[in-house]
Formats: structure tokens, sequence, C-alpha cells
């Protein structure tokens, strides 16, 4: 019988962030492929784990998915982990998984940590629709570009984002998307923590003039675009404008009422309109 492959999160920086199954499959399969072997061998240690490993990244992973894959059919346990967070999510794992999905190898995924979900629930953003894309491309033609196609998204953007390119995410984002709610989250559970809110133009701003952040970075945007001068959405939708005031806070009811009344309609000719554009 082939063997299994174990999808294991690891913490993003604090060692006490991970679970007591992902520590005993940890201890119990044969082999545990690493992002970066010294990396993980800390975490191994701390925790008293001898299992032998062998690294699994961007530049030999093609070469070392083969090789895991015929353990995988043989029989033995592999565990993958990345050097922080879950496997596969902008880090190597999609490969193996594709190819252990083709040769009849159970993949089990353990849940854990993972930077965007931390970010995003400590936001005070959006949560109900949400887009993580990754990273921003590095030139800035490209990054405005991809900005650009994800204008009309109907969910909160989450973004990894490296130190040195911040401020300039941070000002094509303004440009490109207009103006809108943002946080930024960097080292989130580390001795560093840090959650700075504001307005694209806001954190534009700060990071600008501020020393350049170190660190894990993930950017947040809200979905709504703001009228810079009355801080009210720009598109006068009713559906639009009761999801910014539920964002705010207020229930469904509440949200509709205060919307309408903001519109200058009636509560159900609010309710109608709401009725049509969800239809």
């Amino acid at each position: 019988m082939p063997g299994t492959l174990y999808l294991v999160a690891t913490p993003i920086g604090n060692l006490a962030d991970i679970t007591n199954r992902a520590l005993q499959v940890l201890r119990d399969v044969d082999l545990i492929a690493c992002e970066d072997t010294r990396h993980t061998r800390k975490l191994l240690q701390h925790y008293g784990i001898d299992t032998k490993t062998v690294s699994y990244h961007e530049h030999n992973e093609q070469q070392r998915a083969a090789e895991l894959i015929e353990l995988l059919k043989q029989g033995s346990s592999v565990a993958v982990v990345s050097d922080a967070g879950t496997p596969a999510i902008s880090d190597p794992g999609f490969r193996l998984v594709r190819a252990a999905i083709e040769n009849d190898v159970s993949v089990v995924p353990l849940p854990g940590p993972s930077a965007l979900i931390a970010a995003l629930v400590a936001a005070g953003l959006p949560t109900d629709e949400f887009f993580f894309g990754g990273f921003l491309p590095a030139r800035s033609s490209a990054r405005r570009a991809r900005l650009s196609e994800l204008r009309s998204v109907p969910g909160t953007l989450i973004f990894y984002e490296a130190p040195h390119r911040l401020t300039a995410s941070l000002t094509d984002a303004h440009e490109m998307l207009g103006e809108r709610e943002a946080v930024v989250a960097r080292e989130l559970t580390k001795l560093h923590e840090e959650i700075r809110r504001g307005r694209l133009s806001e954190l534009s701003e700060h990071y600008s003039s501020a020393e350049q952040p170190r660190g894990e970075i993930v950017l947040l945007i809200d979905r709504t675009v703001l009228d810079e001068a009355t801080d009210k959405p720009v598109d006068a939708s009713i559906s639009s404008l009761v999801k910014h005031f539920e964002a705010e806070g207020l229930d469904h009811r509440a949200a509709l009422k205060k919307a309408a009344r903001e519109l200058g309609l009636s509560r159900a000719e609010a309710y109608r309109r709401l009725v049509a554009e969800k239809n």
C-alpha cells in the first residue's frame, strides 16, 4: 500500500502555535520535506523530534517531488512543511500534491497557522468574501496592471508583500483601486507584531516617511471605494451601502435602514431595490 502525504502547518512566529496532532505526525512519519531544513530543525529540536529531514523548495521542487512520490509509492509516509504557515500557500507543495493524487497517494491536510487568515480576522475588514493574490509583481507596471484586474473583485483583497516594496505597493494600490480602507499586518505572532489600519493614502504616507518596515507583511484592502471628501462609498448602490454599514458593525436590518436614509428612500423601497440588485 502507498504511504500518506501529510501537509503540516507550522508556526508563523510563535513556536507555541502548533497543534498536538501536527507534533505527533512529525514524530511518526518516515521523512519530513522542508522548505529549509535548518529553519525546520529549530522547531523540531524545540519539541524533541528527530525525524529525518530533506530539502524541498522552489529550486528543487520538480526533482524532489518525483523522489518523494517514489518513496510514497513504496509505503513511506512523508510530511511537508514550509518555513512558516501552511504548505502550498505561496510556498512549495502544489506540484507534490498533484503528483500524489495522480499516483493514488492519500493526501492529508493538518490545519494550523496561516498568515493571511490571521491577518484577515484581526484586520477589521469584511470577512464574508476575500481574495488572496499571493505576492504582487515586483515591477510597478506589472503590479499596477494586476491591481487594475482586481479592481472589481467583490471582497477583501489580501496580498503578501516584501518590506522594501510596501510603500510603492500602497501608492500603486491607491492610484489603481481608489481610496479604500486598508491594513498592514506585520510580524504576526512575533515580538514586534504590528497591525496598522487606515486609508490607502494614509498608509502610503506613513510608510513613505517612516523607517522601512521589516519582517513578514500581509497587506489587506477593503472592497469598498470611498469618496475622499465625504468618506462615503462611491458606488451608491443599495447593496454596496448595506455591505459598508454591516462592515462597520451594524446588523443587516439596521444597515438597510441607514442605507435607505442615505439615499432618501423609504425602507420598503430600499428593500425592493436590494432584492432587485441581488437578482
